[in-house]
């Protein structure tokens, strides 16, 4: 659109309205005795905005919060991993903000906006979440060149959320469980939770596997959250007892169905009691739980389950037997003699 400029009589004098840059831009204002006066002033403005950027303000960014995260999506979101999935979250939460003006949204808006999810019950981990999706949507499209401002939420602290305790099956509960899992009248989620229980992966990652990824004593899993493939070594009877079942089920390439509620049955039948969110999840703690109380090293057990960052492993270092054992042997009294 271009210049808006405009001189009307009024009954203060003639009005001068003029809009350099159009829609959007900034507007000035000012009323003279004389019409010719108010000419005059147009045509200054109007040389001093084409020979001085100063006076030619960047224009307001009318674009829709939804029209960015479109933007994401399509020139970054849809590569990822879980693109989708976290599109279609960046898209509720926005629909919940009323999807306002790209350039109204700040940091208070938001604020305002997760103080409501929490009062309505939203947890702080779901909260986090949302405010870490927005915050990677506006780096992205900086890196991009398609958002000329600071990142919104650059400077916004996430809330400080408890770390819930780890819960793990002991050796009691896990052959109940299994003998369970195998009586089901699914046919796959026995042998699910088996290799879950055997290699520390994911409920989606076990659940998921084809047949050419288990081959020479080795599962390499493929699909996983970080995006990066990693290779698990198993026993010789796991992958024999794999290559079994799928001889007996053939189903072109694919090894299992769904078979989560029939899990979620075992362990309602089983009475194992879990926290909220740690159904299936509870193997893979179970594994990388019992991998540490047995003597594993820590580092060997960040590769197995894929983690980035070490911190996420060490929740399990406490269970390691050394661990324990330093503290018997090295606390402040040990080599005191009390008598």
């Amino acid at each position: 659109m271009g210049n808006k400029m405009a001189i009307t009589k009024s009954k203060a004098g003639w009005l001068a309205d003029v809009q350099p840059g159009g829609r959007g831009s900034k507007r000035y204002r000012k009323t003279f005795r004389i019409q010719a006066e108010a000419k005059v002033w147009e045509t200054w403005i109007r040389a001093q905005v084409n020979s001085n950027s100063a006076w030619s303000p960047e224009k307001r960014d009318m674009r829709k919060l939804s029209s960015l995260a479109e933007l994401w999506y399509e020139s970054h979101g849809k590569e990822l991993q879980a693109g989708e999935d976290t599109y279609k979250r960046i898209k509720a939460l926005i629909v919940e903000m009323r999807d306002p003006m790209a350039s109204d949204f700040d940091v208070i808006m938001f604020t305002k906006y997760r103080a409501g999810r929490i009062d309505a019950g939203i947890t702080l981990s779901t909260v986090n979440r949302e405010h870490a999706y927005l915050r990677a949507m506006f780096n992205e499209l900086i890196r991009l060149g398609s958002w000329k401002k600071d990142n919104p939420l650059k400077d916004l602290r996430q809330f400080k959320v408890q770390e819930n305790e780890l819960s793990y099956l002991n050796s009691e509960q896990i052959l109940p469980l299994l003998e369970q899992l195998q009586a089901s009248s699914n046919v796959h989620v026995y042998l699910v939770a088996k290799i879950c229980l055997s290699t520390g992966a994911r409920w989606s990652e076990a659940e998921g596997l084809t047949l050419t990824q288990v081959r020479n004593g080795i599962i390499q899993f493929a699909r996983t959250k970080s995006g990066k493939t990693r290779a698990v070594p198993i026993a010789e009877n796991l992958e024999q007892e794999i290559h079994a079942h799928h001889k007996t089920h053939k189903r072109s390439n694919v090894l299992f169905d769904y078979c989560t509620g029939a899990f979620k049955e075992a362990i309602e039948r089983t009475k194992i009691d879990l926290p909220p969110g740690q159904l299936t999840h509870v193997l893979r703690h179970t594994f990388a739980s019992h991998f540490m109380i047995n003597g594993g090293n820590i580092l060997t057990l960040q590769r197995v389950l894929g983690h980035r960052d070490l911190k996420t492993t060490m929740r399990y270092a406490h269970l390691a037997s050394s661990h324990l054992e330093a503290a018997r042997a090295l606390n402040p009294i040990a080599a005191l003699t009390v008598g």
